[in-house]
């Protein structure tokens, strides 16, 4: 039985048009996500295997295929809930999203900063990324991570609570090679909702990491 499976989307493919059209989304999830997941459970049966076998030659190779794998899932799968047809804006205490709202604030000094540094974060991804907000559980604070290729740049630890996919097969079919332009329409769909529930969950783990005295 296969470990990682392709989550539903929250929407039909539509939901979040005109930001991103329906083409996009259907090829995104059913494709790409759908690839990373196989990906995974591919790399797990090969590295089964290798120990079955004692046969440990391709070990590097199986570890970064699972990590890359592995990553591309799990951020594809926070990707589909931080967005909403419905979504945008800034967040506010008014919207029950006020703690959110607040750590942002305490984390990058404005809600102008904070999405000044992500917007600037994705678009400038060398080559395929992501840009990331994140809790960081050391300091209790968020922040801002740049991950090419699903794993560069990240603090150990910290919690994606948003991701904005900066790969091109995010966006290329309807905004061509401005990738800067698609970042910037991407706010008008963010689920505040969703990344405060996020947020709230990030820092009740309080005793993840076994931290010296």
């Amino acid at each position: 039985m296969a470990t990682y499976t392709l989550p539903e989307l929250p929407y039909d493919y539509a939901a979040l048009e005109p930001v991103i059209n329906p083409q996009i989304i259907e090829l995104h999830h059913d494709k790409h996500h759908a690839a990373y997941v196989k990906g995974a459970n591919d790399t797990l049966e090969q590295l089964e295997e290798a120990r079955d076998k004692e046969a440990w030659g391709a070990i590097n190779g199986l570890q970064k295929n699972l990590a890359f794998h592995l990553s591309g899932h799990i951020l594809h799968s926070i990707y589909w809930h931080n967005m909403t047809g419905d979504g945008g804006g800034e967040p506010l205490a008014a919207d029950g999203v006020g703690d959110l709202a607040a750590a942002i604030t305490e984390s990058f000094g404005s809600y102008a900063g904070f999405k000044s540094q992500l917007t600037k974060a994705a678009a400038t991804t060398q080559g395929s990324g992501w840009g990331v907000l994140a809790y960081e559980p050391v300091s209790g604070k968020l922040i801002v991570e740049q991950v090419y290729d699903h794993q560069g740049n990240v603090g150990q630890g910290s919690v994606p609570i948003l991701v904005f996919d900066a790969w091109e097969h995010a966006f290329y079919l309807q905004y061509k090679n401005q990738k800067v332009d698609f970042i910037e329409a991407m706010w008008q769909v963010v689920n505040w909702q969703d990344v405060a529930k996020r947020y709230a969950a990030a820092k009740e783990r309080v005793n993840v990491l076994l931290l010296a005295p």
